[in-house]
Order: C-alpha cells, then structure tokens, then sequence
C-alpha cells in the first residue's frame, strides 16, 4: 500500500482502522512498522498478572455464587461491641 503524508503530518490507513490502537516503532530513520493491537495503561498492569488474575477469577466465581444479601446492622453494631 502506498500512501502520501498530508501537509498535517497525517496518514490515513482507512476506515476500517478507524478508533483502534496503532503501535509505531520507528525501526531507523524513514522506517517503521505499525502494529495495530490493544493498550494497557501501566497503572493496570497488574491486573494482568497470572496471579492477580487467577485470584480476580476466584472472586467473581464466588460473588457469581453468592449474591448480595442485606446487612443486619444491629448485628454488627453487637459484634462491634464485644
């Protein structure tokens, strides 16, 4: 594919690139490869640790198989207590 960089410093890659997340390396001056895939911010990067991940797994198995009940405040206000 050949494409001509406009007078912005634009390159349109066409419509059906539209919204995704471009990765370009600069491989040498002139050269660079565009790899098209998904970011992470690196404040999330650890949910995507396997243990992390393994252990978010658990929870939400667990939170599938128990819903959410209504608290019985005086009883905790009691267990606070003692």
């Amino acid at each position: 594919m050949l494409k001509s960089v406009g007078r912005s410093g634009q390159i349109s890659l066409g419509k059906q690139y539209a919204g995704k997340t471009v990765l370009i390396e600069q491989i040498e001056t002139g050269v660079w490869l565009l790899k098209i895939g998904e970011f992470i911010p690196v404040s999330e990067r650890w949910l995507h640790d396997p243990a992390v991940s393994q252990d978010l797994n658990e929870a939400i198995a667990w939170a599938e198989k128990h819903p959410p009940q209504d608290s019985d405040l005086s009883a905790l206000e009691s267990r606070m207590k003692s």
